[in-house]
Protein backbone atom coordinates (compact mmCIF):
# COMPACT_ATOMS: atom_id res chain seq x y z
CA UNK A 1 0.00 0.00 0.00
CA UNK A 2 1.28 3.27 -0.97
CA UNK A 3 1.71 4.96 2.67
CA UNK A 4 1.05 8.83 3.49
CA UNK A 5 2.23 8.18 7.10
CA UNK A 6 3.33 5.85 8.59
CA UNK A 7 4.53 4.62 12.08
CA UNK A 8 6.86 1.89 12.51
CA UNK A 9 7.17 0.21 15.86
CA UNK A 10 6.75 3.69 17.62
CA UNK A 11 7.12 4.18 21.39
CA UNK A 12 6.87 7.25 23.32
CA UNK A 13 6.46 7.65 27.47
CA UNK A 14 4.70 10.42 29.37
CA UNK A 15 5.46 10.98 32.76
CA UNK A 16 4.87 8.00 34.76
CA UNK A 17 5.49 5.42 32.70
CA UNK A 18 2.28 5.63 30.62
CA UNK A 19 2.72 6.11 26.38
CA UNK A 20 2.54 4.40 23.42
CA UNK A 21 3.44 1.14 22.52
CA UNK A 22 5.32 -0.54 19.90
CA UNK A 23 2.12 1.52 17.22
CA UNK A 24 2.55 0.06 13.55
CA UNK A 25 0.21 1.80 11.36
CA UNK A 26 -0.10 3.00 7.87
CA UNK A 27 -2.15 5.37 6.37
CA UNK A 28 -3.16 5.32 2.80
CA UNK A 29 -3.03 8.88 0.93
CA UNK A 30 -6.92 10.22 0.89
CA UNK A 31 -7.79 8.27 3.82
CA UNK A 32 -10.30 9.65 6.20
CA UNK A 33 -9.27 7.77 9.77
CA UNK A 34 -11.31 8.30 12.87
CA UNK A 35 -9.14 7.79 16.25
CA UNK A 36 -11.27 7.17 19.40
CA UNK A 37 -10.35 6.06 22.65
CA UNK A 38 -10.99 6.71 26.76
CA UNK A 39 -9.71 9.96 28.13
CA UNK A 40 -5.64 10.13 28.29
CA UNK A 41 -5.13 6.98 26.18
CA UNK A 42 -2.99 8.69 24.19
CA UNK A 43 -4.99 9.77 21.11
CA UNK A 44 -3.98 13.31 21.36
CA UNK A 45 -0.08 12.38 21.68
CA UNK A 46 -0.73 9.93 18.48
CA UNK A 47 -1.53 12.84 16.49
CA UNK A 48 1.31 15.39 18.07
CA UNK A 49 3.78 12.38 17.00
CA UNK A 50 2.27 12.46 13.47
CA UNK A 51 2.92 16.33 13.20
CA UNK A 52 6.55 16.08 14.91
CA UNK A 53 5.41 17.95 17.78
CA UNK A 54 6.29 15.04 20.28
CA UNK A 55 9.57 12.79 19.09
CA UNK A 56 9.11 8.94 19.21
CA UNK A 57 11.57 7.54 22.06
CA UNK A 58 11.84 4.86 19.45
CA UNK A 59 10.87 3.72 15.68
CA UNK A 60 10.47 6.08 12.68
CA UNK A 61 7.38 7.81 11.56
CA UNK A 62 7.67 8.47 7.38
CA UNK A 63 5.31 10.98 5.61
CA UNK A 64 5.23 10.22 1.94
CA UNK A 65 7.91 7.85 2.53
CA UNK A 66 10.43 9.86 4.54
CA UNK A 67 11.37 9.76 7.95
CA UNK A 68 9.73 12.74 9.59
CA UNK A 69 13.44 13.15 11.09
CA UNK A 70 14.51 14.30 7.60
CA UNK A 71 11.77 17.16 6.72
CA UNK A 72 13.10 21.09 7.57
CA UNK A 73 10.56 21.96 10.16
CA UNK A 74 8.95 24.88 8.40
CA UNK A 75 8.10 22.39 5.27
CA UNK A 76 6.86 20.02 7.08
CA UNK A 77 4.03 22.65 8.58
CA UNK A 78 3.18 23.40 4.90
CA UNK A 79 2.32 19.70 4.39
CA UNK A 80 0.52 18.81 7.81
CA UNK A 81 -1.69 20.92 8.80
CA UNK A 82 -2.55 20.10 12.69
CA UNK A 83 -5.91 21.73 14.68
CA UNK A 84 -5.46 21.14 17.99
CA UNK A 85 -8.34 20.97 20.54
CA UNK A 86 -7.42 24.29 21.99
CA UNK A 87 -7.74 27.06 19.65
CA UNK A 88 -4.31 29.79 19.07
CA UNK A 89 -4.69 33.02 17.96
CA UNK A 90 -2.31 35.49 18.17
CA UNK A 91 -2.54 39.04 18.71
CA UNK A 92 -3.62 41.20 15.90
CA UNK A 93 -6.91 41.11 13.89
CA UNK A 94 -8.78 38.20 11.82
CA UNK A 95 -6.81 39.02 9.14
CA UNK A 96 -3.20 39.37 10.39
CA UNK A 97 -4.47 35.78 11.95
CA UNK A 98 -5.15 33.71 8.81
CA UNK A 99 -2.35 35.37 6.94
CA UNK A 100 0.24 34.29 9.77
CA UNK A 101 1.92 30.83 7.56
CA UNK A 102 2.23 33.52 4.47
CA UNK A 103 4.78 35.51 6.50
CA UNK A 104 7.22 32.25 7.25
CA UNK A 105 10.21 32.80 4.78
CA UNK A 106 9.50 29.20 3.58
CA UNK A 107 5.89 30.24 2.62
CA UNK A 108 6.92 33.47 1.18
CA UNK A 109 6.44 31.92 -2.15
CA UNK A 110 3.11 30.59 -2.09
CA UNK A 111 0.01 32.73 -2.71
CA UNK A 112 -1.54 35.09 -0.44
CA UNK A 113 -5.50 34.67 -0.61
CA UNK A 114 -7.26 38.36 -1.12
CA UNK A 115 -9.77 39.28 1.32
CA UNK A 116 -12.45 37.81 -1.00
CA UNK A 117 -10.96 34.82 -0.36
CA UNK A 118 -10.50 35.06 3.12
CA UNK A 119 -14.53 36.11 3.39
CA UNK A 120 -15.47 32.88 1.31
CA UNK A 121 -13.38 30.71 4.23
CA UNK A 122 -15.52 32.57 6.72
CA UNK A 123 -19.05 32.29 5.44
CA UNK A 124 -17.95 28.58 4.83
CA UNK A 125 -17.39 28.07 8.25
CA UNK A 126 -20.48 29.87 9.70
CA UNK A 127 -18.46 33.38 10.57
CA UNK A 128 -19.87 35.75 7.80
CA UNK A 129 -20.80 38.19 11.01
CA UNK A 130 -16.89 37.70 11.77
CA UNK A 131 -14.96 41.02 10.03
CA UNK A 132 -11.65 40.72 8.41
CA UNK A 133 -10.79 43.88 10.96
CA UNK A 134 -11.66 42.39 13.84
CA UNK A 135 -9.77 41.36 16.82
CA UNK A 136 -9.00 37.39 16.81
CA UNK A 137 -8.65 37.19 20.39
CA UNK A 138 -12.11 38.93 20.91
CA UNK A 139 -14.22 36.04 19.24
CA UNK A 140 -15.59 32.97 20.98
CA UNK A 141 -13.43 29.72 21.97
CA UNK A 142 -15.67 28.40 18.96
CA UNK A 143 -14.84 31.18 16.23
CA UNK A 144 -11.53 30.91 17.26
CA UNK A 145 -11.41 27.31 16.59
CA UNK A 146 -12.78 27.91 13.33
CA UNK A 147 -10.56 30.47 12.16
CA UNK A 148 -8.05 28.11 13.23
CA UNK A 149 -9.20 25.64 11.07
CA UNK A 150 -8.98 27.74 8.28
CA UNK A 151 -5.52 28.85 8.79
CA UNK A 152 -4.80 25.31 8.80
CA UNK A 153 -5.76 25.06 5.64
CA UNK A 154 -4.81 28.39 3.58
CA UNK A 155 -1.66 26.77 2.69
CA UNK A 156 -3.64 23.08 1.05
CA UNK A 157 -1.87 20.50 3.32
CA UNK A 158 -1.66 17.01 1.90
CA UNK A 159 -2.21 15.43 5.01
CA UNK A 160 -5.12 17.20 8.14
CA UNK A 161 -4.45 16.45 11.71
CA UNK A 162 -7.70 17.64 13.28
CA UNK A 163 -7.98 16.48 17.43
CA UNK A 164 -11.69 17.02 18.45
CA UNK A 165 -11.81 20.22 16.79
CA UNK A 166 -15.98 20.63 17.29
CA UNK A 167 -15.73 20.06 20.64
CA UNK A 168 -16.18 23.90 21.26
CA UNK A 169 -18.75 23.73 19.12
CA UNK A 170 -22.44 24.14 19.02
CA UNK A 171 -24.34 21.52 16.92
CA UNK A 172 -24.80 23.46 13.93
CA UNK A 173 -21.16 24.60 13.70
CA UNK A 174 -19.98 21.15 14.47
CA UNK A 175 -21.76 19.84 11.77
CA UNK A 176 -20.63 22.68 9.23
CA UNK A 177 -16.84 21.41 10.21
CA UNK A 178 -17.24 17.74 9.96
CA UNK A 179 -19.35 18.53 6.67
CA UNK A 180 -16.12 20.61 5.09
CA UNK A 181 -13.58 17.62 6.19
CA UNK A 182 -15.36 15.40 4.58
CA UNK A 183 -15.36 17.58 1.58
CA UNK A 184 -11.37 18.11 1.85
CA UNK A 185 -10.81 14.22 1.97
CA UNK A 186 -13.37 13.89 -1.11
CA UNK A 187 -11.00 16.36 -2.99
CA UNK A 188 -7.72 14.09 -1.60
CA UNK A 189 -6.67 15.13 1.70
CA UNK A 190 -5.92 12.34 4.09
CA UNK A 191 -7.41 13.34 7.18
CA UNK A 192 -7.09 11.62 10.85
CA UNK A 193 -9.45 13.17 13.19
CA UNK A 194 -10.02 12.43 16.52
CA UNK A 195 -13.30 12.14 18.08
CA UNK A 196 -15.27 11.62 21.13
CA UNK A 197 -18.28 12.61 19.42
CA UNK A 198 -20.66 10.03 17.54
CA UNK A 199 -20.07 11.61 14.03
CA UNK A 200 -18.75 9.24 11.48
CA UNK A 201 -18.12 10.53 8.55
CA UNK A 202 -20.04 8.66 5.36
CA UNK A 203 -16.92 8.19 3.54
CA UNK A 204 -14.62 7.40 6.55
CA UNK A 205 -12.62 4.66 5.52
CA UNK A 206 -10.80 3.36 8.86
CA UNK A 207 -11.40 3.79 12.40
CA UNK A 208 -9.17 3.11 15.08
CA UNK A 209 -8.88 2.48 18.68
CA UNK A 210 -6.52 3.81 21.47
CA UNK A 211 -6.44 2.10 24.41
CA UNK A 212 -3.87 0.92 27.04
CA UNK A 213 -1.25 2.34 24.54
CA UNK A 214 -1.80 0.34 22.12
CA UNK A 215 -3.69 1.52 18.37
CA UNK A 216 -6.12 -0.94 16.78
CA UNK A 217 -8.45 -1.26 13.99
CA UNK A 218 -11.90 -1.02 15.67
CA UNK A 219 -14.25 -3.57 15.23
Amino acid sequence: METGMEFVNVSYTWPGGKGLHAVNLAVAPGDFVMIAGPSGSGKSTLLRLAARLEEPESGVIRFQGTPLAEYAPPLLRRRIGFVQQTPVVAEGSVRDNLLLPFGFAVNRGEAKPDDEALRGWLERLALAGVRLEDDARALSVGQRQRLCIIRSLLLRPALLLMDEPTSALDRESRGIVERMAEELNAAGMTVLMVSHSEYCPVAVHRCLTVRDGRVEEAA
